[in-house]
């Protein structure tokens, strides 16, 4: 039976020392490109490995022994810190205590020979089929940190809080832009901000993500740089590229929706799974992701092509019921387990029952099987191969007992010149270690005076804050005086603008009422409408201001120097009578006469003013009107006479010529 997954389809470099030794200075090695079809040979420099992993991004590079590319973990390290970010280092013969390659070659069905070049193409041949240990220092956690660009000292005063905040500014805003992009590409985040005057000083970002899937790269513009660093690991971690996938067993329900249960070989549910859109293919993939099957069942009879098709794709033992299981023995079998759906169920029960139908048999073959043998692996030779539990033994001894090679990952004695450049690289490696370590220091501090520096200038920035409070707050107490006075000096004006109100209200009603509503010792009063002197202006702005309206009484304050244009505006109002202060002209009063206008002296008459407005008692105005009357008659009868003596002058003219 297999157990791996499919093989990788991407380009793979098989990589072993070719001579020199990795402590010296100019080791080659034998690289093998391996896509799955080609193989690519080359013998190379440390060099041009590097540049070759570089230009061509493999997804894989495979060796038998990491040490053959570093010389100790902390050179390892750096190896894995320069890979392209998608590229993973393969160690195909285990992790920490690894075995021959020819072992795992053979195991494999790899060919293999001695040969430098023949080991780098076994190990590619390897991990193209998922054999190995994956060499990891990094987690796939990657720190994100947007911080200043440059220092935010400056010449002070307000030139350096600007700049301060432009800075400042500028890194929110990144830090803004940074977090639309993890939340655009749905990647889960944690974030710290440090908060200063005008925006951020840095924001660091951990971001469950390795640095190739990242929607954002570094960089350094200006006011802004971002970092990125993936976080390391406390040592060197080796994972298989395939999982170890234990003995299931599988029950199926086909149909609109497909079903899938496993079960562990001691009845324990691992997962169930159910799909109206997957096909045989995805049931596969998705069983062969989870374990290796030993039996697959139905729930009915007989076995449905499609789980007939799956047990042979995987070489496994079938079960099926002599009848379709009957409902309430699949509820009652599968009471005590979850499940989302009636398909879930049937698949789980089939399941269930095969484990039931094998129970004895597996407890046999339990029975039999020695200690540090694989039960699952001897139970799928007797339940799927039908082979004897002694058979199956035999056979996986021989496979334990191949013949061992001699090889071994030992280095060799390194000569006095080599043990020297050991000692002196590791010296080399120590210093600087202790330099990254000092920069850390120094970076540390650098922070340190940057923050006292951003303290300083908010403490300098909160007494100028604090003393244009103290300016303000004399400013409002000054403020707040005079708006005292002028408060009382509105009330003062209030109050009379109330007295006013209520005489206006008294005017109103004198001119708009029938009467009914004004007091009895107001009912011989009458409106008076002002006009200040007898000209187009005035009249237009009285008519403005309150309306003349015909029957109104006109109170000039001037009368004096109109001419015909006014007069006759001022009869278009049609006035009830017009008081004047001040003699008319000629041509004026001659106009009013014409129009039977009532013309009199304001001083016979009491006028009461309000503001704009005035009242005069009615009486007085009847005994003004008249009086014009009176007088209007009088002129109207000189007028005949003269008119008469006219003519009678003229015919007497006509008559002694």
């Amino acid at each position: 039976m297999n157990t791996r997954t499919s093989a990788l389809d991407d380009l793979i470099f098989g990589v072993d020392i070719q001579s020199g030794d990795v402590r010296g200075d100019a080791p080659s090695y034998a690289l093998v490109a391996f896509d799955g079809d080609a193989v690519d040979r080359d013998v190379v420099s440390r060099r041009k490995l590097h540049r070759r992993i570089d230009d061509e991004e493999p997804a894989i590079i495979a060796t038998d022994n990491t040490y053959e590319l570093a010389e100790d973990k902390g050179a390892l390290v750096r190896f894995l810190r320069q890979l392209p970010s998608e590229t993973k280092l393969v160690q195909v013969t285990g992790d920490e205590r690894p075995e021959p390659l020819s072992r795992v070659a053979a195991r494999h069905g790899v060919p293999y020979a001695k040969p430098p070049m023949k080991e780098a193409e076994a190990a590619a041949r390897l991990a193209a089929r998922n054999v190995g240990y994956e060499v990891s220092a990094f987690t796939d956690t990657t720190e994100i940190k947007v911080a200043r660009g440059r220092s935010t000292g400056g010449g002070g005063g307000w030139s350096e809080d600007r700049f301060t905040r432009r800075i400042h500014g500028a890194v929110k805003t990144t830090t803004r832009e940074v977090e639309s992009k993890l939340d655009a590409a749905g990647l889960d985040y944690e974030v710290e901000r440090t908060e200063k005057y005008g925006g951020y000083s840095r924001a660091v970002f951990e971001v469950s993500a390795t640095p190739s899937e990242l929607p954002v790269s570094s960089m350094r513009s200006g006011d802004v740089r971002i970092e990125i660093e993936r976080e390391r690991r406390d040592g060197i971690e080796y994972r298989p590229l395939a999982q170890r996938r234990d003995h299931v067993i599988v029950g199926i329900d086909p149909g609109t929706t497909t079903a899938v249960a496993l079960l562990d070989l001691d009845g324990g549910v691992l997962d169930v799974w159910s799909s109206r859109t997957a096909d045989t293919a995805e049931v596969i993939e998705w069983i062969i992701e989870r374990g290796r099957p030993v039996i697959v069942a139905a729930d009915v009879e007989p076995m449905p092509e499609t789980v007939e098709k799956i047990r042979r794709s995987f070489d496994a033992a079938g079960w099926r019921p002599e009848t379709d299981l009957p409902v309430d023995e699949k509820l009652h079998r599968t009471r005590n387990e979850a499940y989302d759906n009636d398909h879930e169920r049937d698949a789980m029960a089939a399941a269930l029952f095969a484990l039931d139908d094998h129970a004895d048999q597996f407890e046999r073959v339990q029975a039999k099987t020695p200690a540090g043998f694989d039960r699952g692996e001897v139970i799928a030779r007797v339940v799927a191969d039908g082979e004897s539990v002694e058979t199956a033994l035999e056979a996986l001894s021989e496979d334990e007992s191949d013949e061992e090679t001699t090889e071994k990952h030992e280095p060799r004695e390194l000569t006095d010149e080599e043990k020297e450049i050991k000692r002196l690289n590791e010296r080399v490696e120590r210093l600087e270690t202790h330099v990254s370590d000092l920069k850390d220091t120094v970076e540390q501090k650098d922070d340190r005076i940057v923050e006292l520096e951003d303290e300083l200038s908010e403490a300098r920035r909160e007494e100028r804050r604090e003393a244009r409070e103290r300016r303000e707050v004399t400013r409002l107490e000054r403020e707040n005086e005079r708006l005292k006075r002028e408060l009382s000096e509105v009330e003062s004006k209030k109050a009379a603008l109330d007295d006013k109100l209520e005489r206006l209200k008294e005017l109103w009603k004198l001119d708009h009422s029938n009467f009914a509503d004004v007091a009895d010792e107001k009912r011989d009063l009458v409106p008076v409408k002002p006009v200040e002197q007898f000209t187009k202006g005035a009249i237009e702005a009285a008519d403005k201001a309150y309306g003349l309206a015909a029957g109104d009484v006109v109170y000039l304050r001037d009368a004096s120097g109109a001419g015909r244009e006014t007069a006759e505006l001022l009869v278009d109002h049609e006035p009830k009578v017009v008081l004047r202060e001040g003699g008319l002209s000629e041509q004026a009063d001659e106009i009013l006469f014409d129009n039977e206008i009532p013309v009199g002296p304001a001083d016979e008459v009491t006028i009461q003013e309000v503001d704009e407005l005035a009242v005069a008692r009615e009486s007085d105005i009847e005994a003004v009107i008249d009086d014009w009357e009176s007088r209007a008659a009088e002129r109207r009868r000189e007028k005949k006479e003269a008119q008469l003596d006219q003519l009678i002058s003229e015919h007497r003219a006509r008559e002694h010529s």
